[in-house]
């Protein structure tokens, strides 16, 4: 995964191809309890990360729906 200053800045569809890979990495079992554990962790950061990008897009659009319900009432 990026640094922790890099993991901003990484789009919603590159962190859940990233989350992707880490949940297939742990689900063949090849990995020792640290390297699972590691993962898992990562695979939370990430977690946390696309739902906070998901949570500002759903923000953004309801502020343009606002937006756009205001200005056809100032129309009309």
């Amino acid at each position: 995964m990026n640094s922790d200053n890099d993991k901003d800045d990484i789009n919603l569809e590159d962190a859940l191809a990233e989350l992707e890979d880490i949940t297939n990495k742990i689900e063949e079992g090849d990995l020792s309890l640290d390297e699972s554990l590691a993962l898992f962790e990562q695979g939370i950061a990430l977690t946390r990360l696309c739902s906070s990008k998901l949570e500002t897009a759903r923000q953004k659009i309801e502020k343009l729906v606002e937006d756009n319900k205001t200005e056809e009432m100032e129309i009309e």
